[in-house]
């Protein structure tokens, strides 16, 4: 069942998500107004965690890998799509999706059905749009132009409840982050200052900290022969301040670690193994049939492993066979949508 708690007053969670191109990058870079990502980033293969300030507020944002990229398999991605929720644990107060201003796309219309998908039923109440803009004309004016003019854009906002914030690509430009944390802090104190959890984000609170007892008991006897050297090298309140800095520092070190590789993530990756392993194996066994019985065998075999290696890249390539299928089909869809969303208006 998916639920809401008590954030931080201090520090804002924020999960950047992106459906396809740099627009995620770009908003990053935004925010903290320093170059995370080059701008030639337009997909990452890992989930990112980095923080910083807007506006004088301390924020963490989480970046993962485009939801639409298919230059990843299905398994790292769900991979990938956990690990971003235990760097964010235990939730964030916002989900920023971001696009590109001037590039709405079939799947960009579709990604609030996914979102619902992939984080919860109830995540579009911790969701804003943000619009990537690159020119020179004022916000106001873009503000209005997204309400107003462009319809296609009024269209996928509403999917939002109308929350939408338009930002320029251009990170040395600080002129709207007042305004930008303005409207996340009023987004989250409309939630009474919740942030967003569910079932998997509990999950993954629930794996990181069992994974941050484990390695705290496999440093056990590092940590107690620091203290033991400490105790020979200070006296007092010195010794306690040493103490609590070491003991702050491993605790933050732990907890990257965990956050980065626990069991949950461990899963996901074995059974990514095991469905290359099965998908490899399938397809090798098929080359191997114009060999005959003994080339089924070999061949399966040598699929299996590299199936297994490729931790279900096999995915990919069959996605993109099913892609080169039928092109009328998509070409059609692409046509339709075309033509509804950027042919001239009527006179």
């Amino acid at each position: 069942m998916d639920k809401r708690k008590k954030g931080s007053a201090v520090e804002l969670r924020l999960m950047v998500v992106g459906s396809s191109g740099p627009s995620q990058f770009l908003l990053t870079n935004a925010i903290f107004g320093r170059e995370e990502f080059s701008k030639d980033v337009t997909s990452i293969s890992g989930s990112v965690k980095n923080s910083g300030e807007l506006a004088g507020r301390r924020v963490v944002v989480i970046n993962g890998p485009n939801i639409y990229d298919k230059d990843i398999s299905r398994a790292k991605r769900k991979m990938e799509l956990r690990r971003s929720k235990c760097l964010c644990m235990p939730g964030p107060h916002a989900l920023l999706v971001a696009f590109d201003m001037e590039k709405i796309s079939p799947n960009d219309m579709k990604t609030s059905r996914l979102m619902k998908k992939r984080f919860g039923r109830h995540c579009l109440r911790h969701c804003m749009v943000l619009l990537a803009y690159e020119g020179s004309l004022e916000g106001a004016v873009l503000e209005d132009r997204v309400k107003k003019t462009d319809w296609h854009l009024r269209e996928l906002i509403e999917k939002y409840d109308g929350r939408f914030h338009v930002f320029s690509k251009n990170w040395r430009d600080r002129s709207q982050e007042r305004e930008l944390l303005q409207k996340i802090e009023r987004m989250v104190a409309s939630l009474g200052g919740a942030y967003f959890s569910s079932r998997t984000f509990q999950k993954a609170e629930d794996c990181v900290k069992k994974e941050e007892k484990r390695l705290r008991k496999k440093r056990a006897a590092e940590i107690e022969k620091t203290w033991t050297e400490m105790e020979k090298q200070y006296i007092a309140e010195e010794l306690y301040c040493q103490k609590d800095t070491y003991t702050a520092n491993v605790g933050t070190e732990i907890r990257a670690k965990a956050e980065m590789d626990n069991g949950w993530l461990r899963t996901s990756l074995a059974r990514g193994l095991g469905t290359g392993v099965v998908v490899g194996a399938v397809m090798g066994a098929l080359v191997g049939c114009i060999e005959g019985p003994g080339g089924m065998v070999l061949y399966g075999i040598i699929g299996g492993a590299v199936g297994g290696s490729a931790g279900g890249t096999a995915q990919v390539a069959i996605e993109h066979m099913e892609n080169r299928v039928a092109p009328p089909a998509r070409l059609n869809f692409n046509s339709i949508f075309i033509n509804r969303f950027f042919a001239a208006p009527r006179t």
